[in-house]
Parts: C-alpha cells; sequence; structure tokens
C-alpha cells in the first residue's frame, strides 16, 4: 500500500458523470478519464468497490412523476445501472485492470450476482468490483445502495465522486456566494437539506460511522489524494 489512508472504500459515481458533457447516454471519454483514476489506485492496492447509478439513461423517480408504476420505473432504472456498470467494466478491463459486475438480481449471462463473501473475496484479490442494480428492491435509490454495500464490504468510506468538488450551502451553479463546506455533519446534512445523498442514505452511514468524502470526479488525481488522506472536497463525519 502506497501509504494510503484507507485500504478498502467504495466510490459512488452518478450516472450522470458517465454522460460527460452530454444530457443523456455514455460517453466513452468520460469513462475513459475517470476509470484511468479508478485503474491507478487499484493499481497503488486500494480496494474498490464502485456504484453506479443509472440517471444518464433512465431515472426511476423522474418516470414515475409522470404517472409511471414506481416500482416497475425503479426496476427500469435498476437496468440502466448494469448498463453503466458493463461499461465502465470495458474501460477498466482495457486497462488492464481486473474487475468482477455483481448484480442484486440474477443475469447470469452478463454477471456474477451479487453474494457478499464472493465480493469480499474478488476485492482481496485486488478486483474492482461493481456493484450494479442498486439494493434489488424498488423505491431504494443508488445512494442506499452504496450505503448498504459499503457497510457489507466492510468499507472504511465512501467517496461520492461528482462535478462539483464538495459540498456547499447551496448550488454554486446557481447562486456566485455559495459557500463550499471542508466538513460537515451527517446531521447538518439532513437538517439543511444539503442534498450529499437521500436521507436514507445519509441516515445508514451516520448510524453506522461510515464517513462520505465529496469531491469533483473530473479533476485529475483527487480520487489518488483523497485516498492519502489529503483535503480535497468535503467530509462528512460524526453527528
Amino acid at each position: 500500500m502506497d501509504k494510503m489512508k484507507y485500504s478498502r472504500v467504495l466510490i459512488k459515481l452518478s450516472g450522470e458523470a458517465l454522460a460527460g458533457d452530454k444530457s443523456f447516454g455514455i460517453d466513452p471519454e468520460a469513462i475513459g478519464q475517470f476509470g484511468r483514476e479508478i485503474a491507478d489506485v487499484a493499481a497503488s492496492g486500494l480496494q474498490l468497490a464502485l456504484v453506479i447509478g443509472g440517471g444518464n439513461i433512465f431515472r426511476g423517480m423522474a418516470a414515475s412523476a409522470k404517472g409511471m408504476e414506481r416500482a416497475q420505473a425503479d426496476y427500469m432504472g435498476m437496468l440502466a445501472t448494469v448498463m453503466n456498470a458493463l461499461a465502465v467494466q470495458d474501460a477498466l478491463e482495457k486497462l488492464d485492470c481486473q474487475t468482477r459486475v455483481m448484480t442484486a438480481f440474477r443475469m447470469s449471462e452478463v454477471a456474477e450476482p451479487y453474494i457478499r463473501r464472493r465480493a469480499i473475496r474478488h476485492l482481496e484479490k485486488g478486483r474492482v468490483v461493481i456493484c450494479a442494480a442498486g439494493t434489488g428492491n424498488p423505491y431504494f435509490t443508488t445512494d442506499s445502495a452504496a450505503t448498504l454495500r459499503a457497510m457489507e464490504l466492510k468499507c472504511e468510506a465512501i467517496f461520492k465522486a461528482t462535478k462539483v468538488d464538495g459540498v456547499y450551502d447551496k448550488d454554486p451553479a446557481k447562486f456566485g456566494d455559495a459557500t463550499k463546506y471542508a466538513d460537515v455533519t451527517f446531521s447538518e446534512v439532513l437538517q439543511k437539506r444539503l442534498g450529499v445523498m437521500d436521507s436514507t442514505a445519509i441516515s445508514m452511514a451516520r448510524d453506522n460511522e461510515l464517513p462520505i468524502v465529496v469531491f469533483n470526479l473530473f479533476k485529475e488525481g483527487n480520487i489518488r489524494r483523497v485516498a492519502h488522506g489529503e483535503t480535497v472536497g468535503t467530509i462528512v463525519q460524526g453527528g
């Protein structure tokens, strides 16, 4: 291990990050960029699990708001996360980074079923484990899936990799006077509705004392910096 602060973490990627500058779909250039970052830290010995959203392809809650039955819409969203997981797997393996895609419901022709002990064994062997299809249940977001998998796999932190460089008191894209937090407690995130993750995910992380580091995915070297414990983005912990 290259003097890293963590030995095993889970990285939560939004589906929108895979679209890059586009509003829909998968951008190979964007995937290639953060794929190199992930492969780099994995080669240094950091054990990595990934959970990826599906919002770049299909968002269940949005479809539900337009009249689709919620459970049906959520299952479609879970399928979108599998598509993203396969795209990320392809990018990583082109970089000679060994991976396993594990899904919350069976799709044995394209991925392994998620089995906790098997996933841990893959991590111990240095493989990047890509957890797809959320929790396998409707009404739960991929944020909640990320927190659940991080706890199951005994990860030391969640890295929330986004398009912004941390947590702000309001949307920095809309407000020029938005203030960035260097650190913030789970209770503050819930009370102020800061939008780090959904409330279920934040509550689970708080109850299990699992820190969340929010940072800009697209700034080169950020994943390595966070893994080494450098002050990057915002850390959510305590209270």
